[in-house]
């Protein structure tokens, strides 16, 4: 036997592709964007700096949570759409809703009563001012 595989660009290659198209998961929908948060942190010497894309969101179903060193950010995203026809009959109407978080931990702990929040153009900013940490003391031994 022989372990040769026969290549015809024509045909074997566009047929592994057919397939794959065929058993992958699709979406019926392309115009209904999946709830996903992307977040960039960055640090300084006194702050920790937290950009997360939540787009199509109000600000009050955006909620943050700081419990010492970790964040967690919740959003509810409601989307309805409505195609109306002749008469106002409904012809077609999209509705979703759902959730997304973000928890992440940082490497030192947050001053929560100095924490500020903006929410504009789909992006919340959070400047996360870093706890005053106890300087190290050296303990006498008796």
């Amino acid at each position: 036997m022989s372990n040769l595989r026969l290549f015809d660009p024509l045909i074997g290659d566009n047929f592994e592709n057919a397939l794959r198209r065929f058993f992958a998961p699709a979406s019926l929908e392309l115009d209904t964007p999946p709830l996903k948060m992307r977040v960039d942190v960055t640090e300084n010497d006194k702050a920790y700096s937290v950009k997360a894309d939540i787009p199509g969101v109000k600000k009050e179903d955006i909620n943050v949570r700081i419990d010492g060193n970790l964040v967690q950010i919740d959003a509810e995203v409601k989307s309805e759409k409505e195609t109306k026809g002749n008469g106002d009959k409904v012809l077609r109407s999209e509705r979703y809703y759902g959730t997304v978080s973000r928890a992440f931990s940082l490497a030192q702990d947050v001053d929560e009563s100095n924490v500020q929040a903006k929410y504009a153009d789909g992006v919340l900013t959070l400047e996360l001012p870093k706890k005053a940490g106890s300087a190290a003391r050296k303990i006498a031994i008796q």
